[in-house]
């Protein structure tokens, strides 16, 4: 086995406490030897060879032997001490790890297939974790201190990273990792992977060809962002498409597209640049389609009010547990923004704006699923009605843990049904589970 084939955290299970003694000692022996200075100047692929040789001549003046795995681990490991960032580079090069989760820094946790699982990489101690956080947040321009302990960044590849430091982390600092997916996912993937069926697929797909306001709901992890990637790719491209994030993560192959990204305020509390400023700003850039990552705050109110001026076919995000609790959020968020509106109309405007509500869940067995399709109908009185159109109907647990159901169509055909059909988009009554041939007309 060579070190390519090997899991993230392998490498660290054929290194002896004498191995990674010896790594610290060439380490320290590179630094005194390495003007880091002119060392930043060189391209990556340059510095990379310098230090290898580097590190080859002085592990040939080892007293004891040491086979070729060791030594291409140890220099490995060196040169991401040096240019990347550390133990993290190891869990980076490993595709199937899809969140790094810090706890303290001899305590890291990653999820594979939807599992948490702790892997044998580990810090030396907490400067040593805080040193390689002080170089995430640096390459973005932002800092991290005990006046400012929280901090969120983006790596080179577009994963997300928070971190957290004492005072407020109380056993050390802390870093979460959320990977950026290279490979972007596909509906047929999702159906591959039990996400959802094929008559799901077409339901989503036509509902954004006709241009019908989308939320996705879920909880952390469920997918979302995943699921509005997809749900993206569905427009049209010659539609204007200006999508607003905290942090970029959208994976949109249009060519008339404007990407916004929020700004934190900076060491004096100020230059601060919120969503909502965002959203207010891209009403006056033209768009055909607004794009927002995660609705979380005052903006809802800004989104609500361009779904019903025109602005069809926005599509967002946000955390919740179902459909109704999802546009009870909404309603909360408004409310919370500062806004003196009767209920009544809040939700008057939310019936407006939202047309459907998919809801993801990441279930026990890992697997995210769409858990419910539902249209949102209008309004009874002061309450906001919903008819479901799709459902994951779960039975039991295998053998294995996995959750075992299927999904299932309600027989319910949606108001929009009509909506679409008069832009041409024909979706047929057999794909909400009604057989049309046995009806008695």
């Amino acid at each position: 086995m060579t070190l390519l084939d090997m899991k993230a955290d392998d490498p660290f299970s054929i290194l002896t406490s004498d191995d990674m003694q010896t790594k610290q000692d060439i380490f320290g022996k590179i630094l005194t030897l390495l003007d880091l200075s002119v060392l930043e100047t060189m391209e990556h692929e340059v510095a990379k060879r310098h230090i290898t040789d580097l590190c080859c001549s002085l592990l040939s003046e080892l007293p004891r032997p040491m086979n070729l795995n060791v030594r291409q681990i140890l220099i490995k490991l060196i040169i991401d001490e040096i240019l990347g960032l550390g133990p993290l580079e190891t869990l980076l090069d490993d595709p199937t790890i899809a969140d790094i989760l810090v706890n303290r820094f001899d305590s890291i946790y990653v999820e594979r297939q939807g599992k948490l699982e702790k892997v044998k990489v580990q810090f030396y101690d907490d400067k040593h974790l805080l040193n390689i956080i002080d170089r995430i947040v640096s390459n973005v321009g932002r800092r991290v201190d005990e006046s400012s302990p929280m901090v969120d960044a983006r790596l080179k590849d577009g994963s997300r990273v928070n971190a957290i430091i004492p005072p407020l982390a109380l056993d050390g600092p802390s870093l979460s990792i959320r990977r950026f997916t290279v490979d972007k996912l596909s509906a047929e993937q999702l159906i591959d992977y039990g996400t959802m069926n094929a008559e799901m697929g077409k339901l989503i797909e036509a509902v954004v060809i006709g241009k019908l306001n989308v939320l996705i709901s879920g909880g952390t992890g469920s997918g979302k962002t995943t699921l509005l990637n997809i749900l993206s790719s569905y427009i049209p491209s010659d539609e204007r498409i200006i999508t607003i994030e905290d942090s970029a993560e959208l994976q949109l192959q249009q060519p008339h597209i404007v990407r916004l990204e929020t700004r934190p305020a900076n060491i004096e509390g100020k230059g601060e640049i919120s969503q909502r400023d965002l959203v207010k700003n891209c009403l006056r850039m033209r768009p055909d389609r607004i794009v927002i990552g995660e609705v979380r705050g005052a903006e809802a109110i800004d989104m609500l009010a361009a779904m019903n001026t025109g602005h069809e076919g926005s599509l967002t995000t946000l955390h919740a547990n179902n459909p109704r609790d999802a546009l009870g959020r909404l309603e909360n968020m408004i409310c919370m923004g500062g806004f003196e509106m009767p209920i009544h109309n809040i939700r008057a405007q939310i019936s407006s704006a939202i047309d459907v509500v998919v809801q993801l869940q990441r279930q026990e067995d890992g697997c995210r699923r769409i858990t419910s399709i539902q249209e949102v109908t209008g309004m009874e009185g002061d309450v906001i009605t919903m008819s479901e159109i799709f459902t994951f109907r779960r039975k039991n647990r295998g053998a294995q843990g996995e959750v075992i159901g299927q999904y299932e169509a309600t027989g319910v055909i949606p108001l929009f049904h009509q909506q679409l059909s008069t832009k041409g988009i024909e979706l047929p009554h057999k794909l909400f589970g009604i057989d049309v041939s046995a009806m008695d007309f």
